[in-house]
């Protein structure tokens, strides 16, 4: 581009940041040389001088200088070579839709599939987001993480508008989000709360989080027993009120009962020896209800994974019964 552009800020493009406009537009441009024109001024919007953390607002004009590269990327043109995805991986992912409009998506994330990329992680589903762009001019974005073995309700943004109101509902916690899980044992109370605070800290099995009164940040997860066979196992309605790493499962084996598959925090205790189970992980992302970014509330469900199933049928545990139980703590008024 060898002259300068006037270039509008799209309707959707509303509060994404300036560096990450210019690295969508504009992906050959360095962030180091992006900070040397804002510092210059010969990057500006709506004619004022900006820093790299500029929120924009749809309409505004971005004056872009002379660059050494192409010209912007628009529409379809935003894709990256990397954002190619397999016709399986494609297939499958857009079968897991659970809800779609014009700024949410849902989809019921499967066991073994990481949500990003990382070291030795090349197939996860942030890689896969581009199979879900549909008529959008950008790809997905995630505004929420489950764990790699963790199923259940994953929650994505069509566009930078509704990603940044989402990523707001889940910091300011007016979400409420469900997990089920399945527990080696049964917890001491019927309905209650875990109120303990979690530190991270790293691991020969890569990074865990523990029971930390003094150094730990503020978890706090309440907790009520669907089913129980016995004292040997407990179905568990799980609602997180803080989002800490591995929070459910930490705090659930802090309380002695173990989530089913779970050896990183449960070991040999998070097994019942001698019945034939599902394997895998057994927790379970059940739920979630949260502001629209166009208005009203959004409550999605997602099904109960095979593994899961499995489990619940040799342990005995009635859909339908927890159905009912279900219903009955939602109408409770106690208060937590």
């Amino acid at each position: 581009m060898s002259t300068v552009q006037l270039v509008a800020v799209d309707e959707n493009e509303g509060e994404v940041r300036l560096d990450r406009w210019f690295r969508r537009r504009f992906p050959e441009l360095s962030h180091g040389r992006l900070e040397k024109l804002l510092r210059k001024g010969q990057v500006r919007v709506d004619g004022a001088k900006v820093k790299a953390g500029h929120r924009l607002r749809p309409g505004q004009m971005v004056r872009v200088p002379p660059l050494d590269g192409p010209a912007p990327l628009r529409g379809p043109a935003l894709k990256r070579r990397e954002d190619m995805v397999s016709e399986q991986d494609a297939k499958e992912l857009r079968q897991r839709i659970l809800h779609q409009d014009a700024a949410v998506l849902v989809i019921n994330k499967p066991a073994g599939l990481a949500v990003q990329g990382g070291s030795g992680t090349k197939r996860h589903i942030d890689g896969m987001l581009p199979a879900l762009q549909f008529d959008a001019t950008e790809r997905p974005r995630l505004v929420h993480r489950l764990d790699r073995d963790t199923t259940g309700v994953l929650v994505l943004a069509r566009h930078a508008r509704a990603a940044s109101a989402l990523a707001s509902a889940f910091r300011d916690r007016s979400t409420e989000k469900l997990y089920w899980a399945i527990v080696s044992g049964v917890p001491a109370e019927t309905r209650g709360q875990i109120n303990l605070p979690l530190a991270k800290s790293p691991g020969p099995d890569g990074e865990r989080v523990r029971v930390d009164r003094k150094g730990g940040k503020q978890a706090v997860t309440e907790f009520a027993v669907i089913e129980q066979i016995g004292g040997q196992a407990a179905w568990l309605a799980l609602w997180p009120r803080t989002g800490r790493t591995h929070q459910l499962r930490a705090h659930c084996a802090a309380i002695g009962t173990p989530i089913l598959g779970d050896g990183k925090y449960g070991g040999i205790d998070a097994t019942l020896p001698g019945m034939d189970l599902g394997a895998g992980l057994h927790l379970h992302a059940r739920a979630i209800t949260l502001p629209h970014p166009d208005g009203g509330s959004l409550s999605v469900e997602a099904p109960i994974p095979a593994h899961f199933r499995t489990t619940m049928q040799a342990l005995g545990f009635n859909s339908e019964a927890a159905a009912e139980r279900m219903t009955e703590l939602l109408t409770e008024d106690e208060e937590w």
